[in-house]
């Protein structure tokens, strides 16, 4: 299978990583998603999720362009830890797709008012991709209702913001496309490139047929609009923009050098947002940081190394919080 190159990071001059033994992956992950989907109003329209286990909240937050069945096999490892909560972003898996721009701003929005909406107070977020940058602005502006943060392949520091587009290498051409009007539409509605290609493209196993379908599934009726997957390559912030994308991702980074709230950083290698130089930079910068290597992966992560992302975040439960299972 030929994989997308990754994109060139400003990380990639820090020292090489430490080095760390790979964990074995038990079995090929599976496809099934066994949890009956619920859905809760929010705002304007309704948010999607799935439920298992007691305690306080264990929140997963996805991003572009997949929905909570990413984080189906990882689950398990969870459930005895607290009252885990997967999400569907708005516009995504099987949430709403109200009359929205889908940006950045309506994420955040969204999210809150789901938080809201299901009371969840003392959160635990494991976040993946863009949900990196919904879940970590939540908790520098709502502190006091957070007790920890667990990310991965995550829009943090010091990959972001981006430079410019010429600094993500072979990937550089790919997001001007998607950001030029016209253009950026074709590939994403009519060539369905984030689903077809991106995702499969940073996945180091060949995803089997029945995965693909789950994943293609949410955006593929007639009713249901693929513009919350054009949106998020648009608000990436590269060369300074957009703008007040740039501004909101320091808030959360300064916030992030300051606090005292746990951290564990779940990182693959070669990756592809968060390669292992990243990490190093990210352990010698937060104060409160652990980090795990999980073995072979790119973006994707949760399709390649479940089980490793599984035992890694139970094990850091057991130490920073009390779980129900403990």
């Amino acid at each position: 299978m030929r994989h997308l190159p990754l994109p060139v990071l400003a990380a990639a001059t820090l020292a090489a990583a430490l080095t760390l033994s790979t964990p074995a992956q038990a079995q090929e992950p599976g496809a099934e998603f066994p949890y009956e989907p619920r859905t809760v109003d929010v705002l304007d329209s309704t948010m999607a999720y799935v439920e298992t286990g007691q305690g306080d909240p264990i929140v997963l937050l996805h991003g572009n362009p997949t929905w909570s069945y990413l984080w189906r096999n990882v689950i398990p490892y969870l459930e005895p830890h607290g009252r885990v909560i997967a999400v569907d972003l708005i516009g995504f898996g099987r949430s709403g797709q109200p009359d929205i721009a889908y940006t950045y701003a309506d994420h955040r929005a969204y999210m809150d008012a789901f938080i809201d909406a299901m009371a969840l107070e003392d959160i635990t977020f494991v976040l993946h991709d863009w949900g990196s940058a919904i879940g970590l602005h939540y908790a520098a502006r709502n502190p006091d209702n957070v007790a920890a943060v667990a990310f991965m392949e995550a829009l943090v520091p010091p990959a972001y913001p981006i430079p410019s587009l010429e600094a993500m290498g072979d990937f550089g051409p790919v997001f001007r496309d998607l950001r030029t009007d016209g253009v950026g539409e074709k590939m994403v509605h009519d060539d369905h490139i984030f689903i077809e290609q991106i995702l499969p493209g940073a996945v180091m196993r060949d995803l089997p047929a029945e995965v693909m379908d789950n994943y293609r599934a949410p955006f593929a009726p007639e009713d249901r609009t693929r513009k919350p997957i054009l949106v998020f390559p648009r608000e990436l912030p590269i060369a300074g923009e957009p703008a007040d994308v740039v501004r909101e991702l320091e808030t959360y980074f300064s916030w992030m050098r300051e606090t005292d709230m746990p951290f564990l950083h779940v990182y693959a290698r070669p990756g592809a947002l968060n390669p292992p130089p990243v990490a190093e930079w990210l352990a010698a910068n937060l104060k409160t940081i652990e980090t795990a290597f999980i073995g072979e992966g790119l973006h994707y992560i949760q399709e390649d190394q479940p089980e490793a992302i599984g035992r890694a975040l139970a094990d850091w439960l057991r130490r920073t919080r009390q779980g129900t299972g403990d």
